[in-house]
């Protein structure tokens, strides 16, 4: 009596079973080569950077940028959109992008500093802030990964949706806030060892979020989304899921920017975050994080944030023209583009 031929003898594979990921790739002098040594070499350049706007500022204005209340200052403006970018890297790093991001937190900041909200306190707006961001963010996934919508349609709807709630809930006035306990949180004593709370916070989510995206397995899972969406389902990964997730999370982080930028301006507006979606991608890209998805770095994002706030604030004090720095800002993401097309290209060959 014959044997019944396996699977592995016929050279397919066993009903029911998931393909194994594809081996990694090799070169003919041994392994591909990975993005570490370039990611270095990025975040030294970009510390660099950083180095010089500080010195710069430093001879243009050397009592008025060094003053620490200064540097305190650079520090919260770069807490709010940092959050909002720390997200976005994830997005971006999985291949799609959210310009709603600037909208969420106007909507989230409105909704959350409204009087029926302020009556239940700092619970109460904090937990309307992040549950709206949740909540908006949850919208721009079911709509992605299962409605099959373009990132770049999906997230535009909601930018102009948030937007027109945001107005409609505050009719074009500015909510203030009365909460004792979060305006207190932006006060000189509120500050730890010197470090206002908005930083704490900062660094809190900047901290989770490397852990997250470098040594968890949603981390491995957004980078191989990014990287090849086909191979990653392919592995077993649900693709649709992980999509899901990654915009709650973009949700997530502006809900919590919604609340600290309520603590920053004692009130909420429905032009709260305005432009915050262009200053995130930008902080994002020229950190590192390849546009195209596969690679994303919170490291690099952080310093991105930090050298464009520097800029601003050195424009400030020199009393230089908006338009002056626009093009400054410009000029630094296409040249971290054709950098990174340049560190790519060298990868390949």
């Amino acid at each position: 009596m014959t044997q019944p031929v396996s699977p592995a003898q016929h050279g397919g594979p066993e009903k029911g079973s998931v393909p194994a990921p594809a081996a990694e790739p090799r070169s003919k002098d041994g392994p591909a080569r990975t993005f570490g040594p370039r990611a270095d070499v990025r975040t030294l350049s970009l510390l660099g950077v950083l180095a010089v706007l500080i010195a710069v500022g430093g001879i243009t204005e050397p009592d008025a940028f060094l003053d620490t209340g200064n540097l305190q200052l650079i520090l919260t403006q770069s807490s709010v959109i940092g959050v909002v970018t720390v997200g976005m890297t994830f997005v971006i790093t999985s291949g799609g992008i959210d310009l709603s991001v600037g909208a969420m937190v106007a909507l989230a900041s409105v909704w959350a500093t409204t009087l029926a909200t302020q009556e239940y306190g700092f619970a109460g707006i904090l937990f309307t802030a992040v549950l709206v961001g949740l909540g908006a963010g949850l919208v721009n996934g079911v709509l992605i990964a299962y409605g099959g919508m373009v990132p770049f349609i999906a997230t535009l709807a909601m930018l102009a949706s948030a937007r027109g709630l945001a107005l409609q809930i505050t009719d074009g006035r500015t909510q203030i806030v009365t909460v004792r306990s979060v305006l207190d949180l932006g006060l000189p004593g509120s500050y730890v060892l010197g470090v206002p709370p908005l930083v704490m916070m900062f660094a809190a989510v900047t901290v989770i979020g490397w852990l997250v995206l470098n040594r968890t397995t949603f981390g491995r899972r957004t980078v191989a989304v990014g990287g090849n969406a086909e191979a990653a389902r392919l592995a077993g990964i649900d693709v649709r899921r992980q999509r899901l997730y990654l915009y709650l999370l973009s949700g997530l982080c502006c809900g919590i920017a919604a609340f600290m930028l309520i603590i920053l301006s004692g009130s909420g507006q429905n032009t709260n975050g305005n432009l915050y979606e262009l200053d995130a991608i930008a902080a994002a890209i020229i950190g590192g994080t390849l546009l195209s998805g596969g690679r994303g770095t919170i490291v690099g994002s952080v310093l991105g944030v930090l050298v464009f706030t520097t800029i601003t604030n050195i424009f400030a004090l020199n009393n230089l023209q908006s338009d002056v720095q626009q093009i400054a800002k410009g000029a630094i993401i296409v040249a971290a583009v054709l950098v990174q097309r340049r560190t790519s290209a060298h990868g390949e060959t």
